[in-house]
């Protein structure tokens, strides 16, 4: 499979949010930090992905989701990329800011996450705005199997946390969305966009990645409100320096 050139950059705030000891880069055996790259793990390590953000039906060719390092795609001309960096096994949450000229609707409303090249692994498609409605929180979680990335799963966050609120709608009975006319540049809200990474499987020594059941656990204690606070709290940090 031939690797595309990548899509356009965006100017991405990456935030990883440790539940446990920030280990030191120098504990990072892992080299690879291109995302059409294929890279082993342990946990620990440091681990490359990328998030590109296109029109659904550019992820496909025919009835065929392709990885976006597929050059099939043509996803250089039009998308944006957002890549990530955070430690294995540590619950990470990461941002891409909105708020100053990236609109996810204007190159297609949709976002695929992905790794590798010869195991290319990516996402299904995932919706984050259009001129009615924006989505500004996700939980991703990537699967490994002794090391190699196997999968990346969005997790449907469910509605509770946006019952009642009179900005907000339910998409589907499954995820809060807020009207894309509250967000800056059009209205008062910050909907920048919020992934919450968390890891399953096992790395290249076999050690079981825990940080997906531990969020599964703590989901149940408000841990959307805990990642939404903090979000806001980092945003309005972020926006006095740009």
């Amino acid at each position: 499979m031939a690797a595309a050139p990548p899509p356009r950059m965006l100017l991405v705030v990456a935030l990883a949010v440790a539940c446990c000891l920030v280990q030191l880069a120098a504990g990072d055996t892992n080299g690879v930090f291109e995302p059409c790259s294929d890279a082993r793990i342990q946990r620990g390590d440091g681990f490359t992905f990328g998030v590109v953000f296109a029109g659904y039906s550019s992820f496909f060719s025919g009835q065929t989701q392709l990885s976006p390092c597929d050059r099939r795609l043509n996803l250089a001309s039009s998308a944006q990329l957002a890549v990530f960096r955070p430690k294995v096994d540590e619950i990470s949450l990461l941002t891409v800011n909105t708020t100053t000229g990236f609109n996810p609707a204007s190159v297609g409303g949709y976002m695929v996450a992905f790794a590798g090249r010869k195991y290319a692994a990516r996402s299904p498609p995932i919706f984050v705005s259009n001129s009615s409605f924006t989505v500004s929180s996700f939980t991703l979680v990537l699967e490994f199997n002794k090391g190699r990335l196997q999968n990346l799963h969005w997790k449907k966050d469910g509605c509770d946390a946006c019952s009642g609120k009179s900005n907000f709608v339910c998409l589907g009975k499954q995820t809060c969305a807020i009207r894309t006319q509250s967000c800056k540049n059009q209205g008062p809200v910050d909907c920048s966009i919020g992934i919450q990474l968390a890891f399953s499987g096992t790395d290249k020594h076999e050690s079981v990645l825990n940080s997906w059941y531990e969020v599964s656990n703590l989901r149940q204690y408000s841990l959307y409100g805990l990642y939404s606070n903090l979000k806001d709290t980092l945003s309005g940090q972020f926006n006095k320096f740009f």
